[in-house]
C-alpha cells in the first residue's frame, strides 16, 4: 500500500509525473471536484462537458466552494484566486484535451459510455497523454480493450468530497504500463493526496468492501431493523467510521450505488451485492440522496 506517494518495488520507478495541464471530461460532482483540486494543486485544469448548464454550474460550485474555504480560513483567498485563474470550462473536447498531459474521464458509471469517452479523446489527444477513469468499479480492462493505446489508460478513483477525501484508489489494468502507473502514483501525491495501489477486479478494493456494509444497512432499513440514523450512529460511534453507510449512501448517490451493486453482482455472483428492491425503489422514485434533496435523510 502506498501512504506517502510513489515507491520503488512492483515494478514501479521513483520519478516525476510529467503532467502539467489536466483536463477533466464529465463537470458532475466527481468531475468538478476533481478539477478543483488539480487546479489547487497548481495544474492548468480544463473542465469539459457537452451540457452548457452543467458547466456553468460546476465552475460556480467551485467558485462556492473555495469561498467557503476563505471564509473557514481552510484556504488563502491568494490560492484559492489563483486557482479559479488555472481553471478553465470549455464545450469543445477538442480544446480541453489540447496540450493536456493527463485527461480524466468523470461520466456517469456506464460502460458504454465509458469506453465512447474515452475513444473519444484518445481521437484528439497527443501520443504521449495519460488516460485515466474515475470509475468506482467497472473493468479498467475492459475499457482499455478499445483504445489504440491501452497501457496508457489506468484507474484514479476519487472520493467525494474531492477536495476534503484525502484518498485515491489507482487501478491497475492487465495493460497499463510501468510509466503510467507511475505517474498517476506521483500525481496523486502532487494533489495533497495519499493512494493505494489495487489490480483490475470488480469493485477494486473500496467499492467491493463499502458496497457490502451499505447495501447491509439498506437491508436493515427495509426489515425494519433500527432507524437510518440509529444503523449510522451505530457504525459511527461502535466502530469509529467517519460517517455512517446510510449517509454515505446519500452523499454517493443512490443511483451510483445502485449501479454499482448491480454490476458487482452480476460480476462475482455474490448475493451479498444483489441490490435491495428498497434501493431500487428510492431510485426509481428519484429518492437520489443529497443532489435530489432527499434520500435516507433530508437535505437542504
Amino acid at each position: 500500500m502506498w501512504t506517502g506517494g510513489p515507491q520503488g518495488g512492483d515494478g514501479l520507478s521513483v520519478g516525476w509525473s510529467g503532467i502539467g495541464r489536466v483536463a477533466v471530461i464529465g463537470a458532475g460532482t466527481m468531475g468538478r471536484g476533481i478539477a478543483q483540486v488539480a487546479a489547487m494543486a497548481g495544474h492548468a485544469a480544463a473542465l469539459y462537458d457537452v451540457d452548457a448548464g452543467q458547466l456553468e454550474r460546476a465552475l460556480a460550485g467551485i467558485e462556492v466552494t473555495l469561498d467557503k474555504g476563505v471564509r473557514l480560513g481552510k484556504v488563502a483567498e491568494a490560492d484559492s484566486d489563483a486557482a479559479l485563474a488555472r481553471l478553465e470550462g470549455t464545450g469543445s473536447l477538442r480544446e480541453a484535451v489540447e496540450g493536456a498531459e493527463l485527461v480524466i474521464e468523470a461520466v456517469p458509471e456506464v460502460m458504454a459510455l465509458k469506453k465512447e469517452v474515452l475513444a473519444g479523446v484518445e481521437a484528439v489527444a497527443g501520443t504521449g497523454t495519460y488516460l485515466a477513469t474515475n470509475t468506482s468499479s467497472l473493468s479498467i480492462g475492459e475499457m482499455a480493450a478499445g483504445l489504440r493505446r491501452p497501457g496508457f489508460l489506468v484507474g484514479l478513483h476519487f472520493f467525494n468530497p474531492v477536495h476534503i477525501m484525502p484518498l485515491v484508489e489507482v487501478v491497475q489494468g492487465v495493460e497499463t504500463n510501468v510509466r503510467t502507473c507511475n505517474a498517476a502514483l506521483w500525481f496523486v501525491k502532487g494533489l495533497g493526496k495519499e493512494s493505494i495501489l489495487v489490480h483490475d477486479s470488480p469493485g477494486f478494493a473500496t467499492s467491493r468492501l463499502g458496497i457490502v456494509l451499505g447495501l447491509e444497512a439498506i437491508r436493515m432499513v427495509e426489515t425494519g431493523v433500527a432507524s437510518p440514523e440509529d444503523i449510522d450512529k451505530a457504525m459511527v460511534l461502535g466502530y469509529r467510521h467517519p460517517m455512517g453507510p446510510l449517509r454515505l449512501t446519500d452523499l454517493v448517490g443512490l443511483d451510483v450505488r445502485l449501479e454499482i451493486a448491480r454490476h458487482l453482482h452480476a460480476t462475482l455472483g455474490s448475493d451479498a451485492f444483489r441490490p435491495p428492491a428498497l434501493l431500487e425503489r428510492m431510485v426509481a422514485e428519484g429518492r437520489l440522496g443529497k443532489k435530489s434533496g432527499r434520500g435516507f435523510y433530508e437535505w437542504d
